[in-house]
């Protein structure tokens, strides 16, 4: 086929005015980047930007007040903003919030400093901060750390000298570039831009005559341009091409074999020097983490997790996947503390643990998850322990100290013992019960009782008081029988006597009635008082199915005003049983107030309060 001459002529034309248009382009680019004395204007001195992560609003006051117009300052509030700044802006410096970040923040200064070696790096935050940096500070990774809250002069000084360590590694490197080629002669501004258009026109008539060669009528075509060679183009621009239109389709990772991410990758395998490959793999990327931050951003995690590891499979270094990978770590994270904390607000603490499980289950457990759930486990255990001390407390106040089981005093206080036995709370409620018991000892000494007195010593130790305490106690019980004379019988049969006759007199209370028993000093027998009020003891219903009668030995205190107070168990037969209704009984009685030379005085009381097996 014989070339059109007309076509070649308009063609030859044609590169003429292209070559004449990038000569004088090539030429005003370099004259726009050189300063007035003609020196060209190096890329790294041109305007540097300090990226800030905070949300502190008067860091960032401070820091554009000592920047001044010197050095813009970019504030962002996310680690993907900070990525997407870092690569956007020609950053020379970093300041990174401790309290705005989500990753731990010796990984992400560490992380920063591999990926941007240039970048000097200043961390704001606490003690605790600084602690976790302290290796990173020691190896210069971290130039600065800044406490906060930061006063101006601070910012000022710490930022100034971030600056200046950049421009010493900016000045350190262009000296080293220097270096590396011949020194020429210093010309003028003149002389270089007719030194760049003759470069430029020598690559502009090197380019014509292979057009030439190539496009002139008749020429014979070039010796390295074989069929395969051809062929081999022929299908790398298949490739791109199909790429391309996939790109377009938002075919970005599939379907398989027609993807623009898989097109790109056999295409850069056939000729890795095409920098549209290059170009169209980065383009793929990008969309990606577009797609998976806007998902992010709608709290879509599962949807973002997905796109970001489909960017990282396309280039597992990328730096903005990297950072996009960490900020979806840290939403998951925030979301499983959160059901953690609802769970935990509204009581449910075995929910809140099984979420934090779940989340670990199948993979590597997070530092703040793990940290969450031993302070959920720790607030289970305190919410048990209280729990048990509450109910360790009714028990005392209704004189359930031994009985009934596993729902007494000493019960509820040994299991709280068990769960946290170096607790002060705890073993405050257990000297008390402790207390409490040898208490009950004593009182049962001073009314004559020695059994009784055994009973209690022997609960005391069960439960661990002092041994010579309990010796004592049973001791005194001993010689309390010992000193019994054969009459003493008699004297408590006539006392049972009083006590029946007094319990006729009580018609009012049928199935249980008060009576008099032989009293300690300082105490009155409750019988002797002038009773205003008196409410029946309720008979517990179980012990009225089961027709089991007895006793409770009850003191208190009658007030000047005539109530009672200080109401407390002495004895009961059988324990555990009429406790509770004797004290809610004796509480609501009231008597006439005692008066000594015509003024009202407190007076301590004793009474027996019987219940009578119903028949």
């Amino acid at each position: 086929m014989v070339p059109d001459a007309a076509g070649y002529e308009t063609r030859r034309a044609g590169f003429q005015k292209v070559t004449a248009l990038t000569t004088r382009t090539s030429v005003e680019k370099l004259a726009g980047a050189m300063p007035s004395g003609g020196v060209p204007r190096s890329p790294a001195s041109a305007a540097q930007v300090l990226v800030a992560l905070t949300h502190d609003g008067k860091l960032i006051a401070a820091l554009r007040t000592v920047a001044a117009a010197q050095y813009p300052v970019t504030s962002v509030g996310s680690e993907v903003d900070l990525a997407a700044a870092l690569m956007t802006h020609s950053s020379g410096v970093a300041l990174l919030d401790a309290a705005a970040v989500a990753t731990p923040i010796a990984q992400l200064a560490a992380r920063l400093t591999s990926q941007f070696p240039d970048l000097v790096l200043v961390v704001a935050g606490g003690l605790d901060d600084q602690g976790a940096l302290t290796q990173l500070i020691a190896d210069g990774s971290v130039h600065r750390f800044l406490h906060k809250p930061v006063s101006e002069q601070r910012v000022r000084l710490f930022v100034g000298a971030a600056w200046r360590r950049h421009e010493q590694a900016l000045s350190g490197a262009r000296a080293a570039a220097a270096t590396s080629v011949p020194q020429a002669r210093a010309p003028a501004g003149k002389r270089w831009l007719l030194a760049i258009a003759a470069v430029a026109a020598v690559a502009a008539l090197l380019t014509w005559r292979a057009f030439q060669q190539t496009a002139a009528p008749g020429a014979p075509p070039a010796a390295h341009a074989t069929p395969a060679a051809v062929a081999g183009d022929a299908a790398l621009e298949n490739l791109l091409a199909r790429a391309a239109r996939a790109l377009d389709a938002g075919a970005l990772v599939a379907p398989p074999g027609e993807n623009a991410a898989q097109l790109y990758r056999e295409a850069l395998q056939r000729n890795a020097r095409d920098p549209r490959a290059a170009n169209g793999l980065e383009e793929v990327i990008n969309k990606l983490i577009a797609a998976a931050d806007a998902e992010l951003r709608a709290g879509h995690l599962d949807a973002a997790q997905v796109l970001c590891d489909a960017a990282r499979a396309v280039n597992p270094e990328h730096p903005r996947a990297a950072f996009l990978a960490a900020q979806i770590s840290a939403q998951r994270e925030r979301a499983v503390l959160a059901r953690a904390q609802r769970a935990a607000a509204s009581g449910d603490l075995a929910r809140a643990l099984a979420v934090l499980d779940n989340a670990a289950r199948g993979a590597q457990p997070s530092t703040l998850a793990t940290e969450k759930r031993a302070e959920l486990v720790r607030a289970q255990v305190d919410a048990r322990v209280a729990q048990f001390l509450q109910r360790g407390r009714d028990a005392l106040e209704h004189g359930q100290l031994i009985e009934p089981t596993e729902q007494n005093a000493r019960f509820y206080i040994e299991s709280a013992r068990a769960l946290a036995p170096e607790d002060a709370t705890v073993q405050r409620a257990q000297q008390d019960l402790l207390t409490r018991l040898l208490a009950e000892g004593s009182q049962a000494l001073a009314a004559g009782n020695p059994d009784m007195t055994d009973y209690w010593a022997a609960a005391a130790s069960d439960a661990g008081a002092d041994q010579s305490q309990v010796a004592s106690l049973r001791e005194n019980a001993r010689q309390l029988r010992g000193a019994a004379t054969p009459q003493a019988p008699a004297h408590a049969a006539g006392a049972d006597s009083s006590a029946v006759a007094a319990l006729a007199q009580l018609a009012a209370a049928p199935a249980a009635a008060a009576t008099a028993v032989a009293q300690p000093a300082g105490f009155v027998n409750a019988g002797t008082l002038t009773q205003t009020h008196y409410v029946s003891p309720r008979y517990p219903p179980g012990a009225e199915l089961s027709r089991v009668g007895g006793w409770v030995d009850v003191q208190f205190m009658v007030t000047a005003e005539g109530s009672v107070a200080d109401v407390s168990i002495v004895g009961a037969q059988p324990v555990g049983v009429f406790e509770r209704s004797a004290l809610d009984a004796v509480r609501r009685w009231r008597y006439r107030p005692v008066t000594h030379d015509g003024h009202a005085v407190s007076e301590r009381a004793r009474v027996r309060v019987l219940f009578e097996a119903p028949r």
